[in-house]
């Protein structure tokens, strides 16, 4: 399957040191050994001029936007992904990852990269029809993107090595799960591939 880079987004969710380092409360197991894969993604993207999104989370020092059924885990947890908290630096990306200034940013108030933010519309103004999916968790933030992008219309890929879970049984129902719905798995290789059929 080849994929136009004009009409296709890569959207990389979460791929921040508060999901991705062990020290944090909000650890998300899976989420660096796809680190390879995610830059693997990012650099076949951009070495064809696709639009790149880099979706994430930031919280406030309250507490106030963070999900009734994480508050306890972050509270307990020193306040992972708060600027003002005592280790902001939980906010940023590996250094694989890094957003370039050309590349869009993202701040999600919840899980879906759709939910109460106007990627839809940004989408829309680029000509976008096809959303490449990226990053962490899958059950959780990748999953509920691309159940939106559905309903949006959009074609959806989920590359399988790219995103993680908290155990690779919960990554294999899942993305198991989303490709019999409608999305298409592929590795980070196989995206790199078809970007060049």
């Amino acid at each position: 399957m080849a994929i136009n880079p004009q009409t296709s987004a890569l959207i990389m969710i979460d791929m921040q040191q508060g999901f991705i380092d062990e020290r944090s409360s909000l650890w998300i197991a899976g989420a660096q050994a796809s680190v390879p894969s995610c830059a693997q993604a990012l650099e076949a993207a951009r070495n064809v001029g696709m639009p790149i999104w880099h979706v994430r989370r930031s919280y406030s020092f309250d507490g106030s936007d963070v999900e009734p059924v994480r508050y306890q885990q972050w509270l307990q947890g020193d306040k992972p992904l708060c600027a003002e908290g005592p280790w902001p630096q939980s906010l940023e990306a590996p250094s694989e990852l890094v957003a370039l200034d050309s590349e869009r940013l993202l701040v999600k108030p919840r899980f879906s990269a759709f939910f109460e933010t106007d990627l839809h519309e940004q989408l829309q103004q680029e000509g976008i029809t096809h959303v490449i999916l990226i990053g962490t968790t899958t059950p959780n933030c990748i999953r509920s993107t691309g159940y939106d992008a559905i309903s949006y219309n959009y074609d959806v890929t989920v590359l399988s090595d790219a995103t993680s879970s908290r155990s690779e049984a919960v990554q294999a129902a899942n993305i198991e799960d989303m490709a019999t719905i409608g999305m298409t798995i592929m590795t980070a290789e196989e995206f790199a591939q078809a970007l060049q059929g």
